[in-house]
């Protein structure tokens, strides 16, 4: 494994198994969530999307094959509202990612689905660093943001990708390099923009 997806916690539906017509029981399987339709255009991996053991064998091999693990930080959190929003994780208990890295050597990268904002994916990597006296550095603050960290003598990368939710279309409209995209062609849109930020780290 060179590579580390690290998102939050899956929709709530995902722990009653009250899944929605093109919901994948895997990691990032929320047919709302972006993941696996901008890595399908990256790959052209020919993706089904649906409640089947083909669609999670389809995942399961790409992630095999390219060396790809992931990793959820929150392993438990309790909700003022029952959705899928990050804002509204109360009392989240984190899983061990800094365990994660030095179980497997050969992670190079940290992709987080998500920024620094409150609840998110880089957020609470950040509160596990600074509670082992640790910090990230920064490479590049251009989105998506870039920052290294050294543990046990090992430099590992970390990349903040746009979050690959709805929610997160708004401020890529926002972002000037968007703006620009979309003035050279009126059919670009956010997941284009996706398509194009996630594809070098991938």
């Amino acid at each position: 494994m060179e590579k580390l997806i690290v998102g939050t916690l899956p929709p709530p539906r995902f722990s009653t198994g009250a899944l929605k017509a093109g919901d994948v029981h895997f990691c990032y399987g929320s047919k709302d969530g972006l993941l696996w339709p901008i890595l399908d255009r990256i790959f052209d991996l020919g993706l089904v999307y649906e409640d089947s053991q083909y669609a999670i064998t389809q995942r399961e091999h790409f992630l095999k094959s390219r060396k790809i693990g992931v990793c959820d930080i929150v392993s438990k959190a309790y909700r003022t509202k029952i959705d899928a929003s990050d804002l509204g994780m109360q009392k989240a208990e984190l899983r061990d990612v800094l365990g994660v890295l030095r179980e497997y050597q050969s992670i190079k990268r940290i992709l987080f689905t998500g920024g620094n904002s409150k609840n998110g994916p880089e957020y609470f990597f950040r509160k596990q660093l600074k509670l082992a006296g640790n910090n990230l550095e920064v490479v590049s603050n251009d989105i998506p943001r870039i920052h290294r960290f050294t543990l046990d003598d090992r430099v590992v990368e970390t990349v903040s990708l746009t979050a690959p939710s709805g929610s997160a279309n708004r401020a890529i409209g926002s972002m000037a390099a968007y703006k620009k995209a979309k003035a050279l062609d009126s059919n670009f849109n956010t997941l284009d923009f996706r398509v194009d930020q996630y594809r070098p780290y991938f």
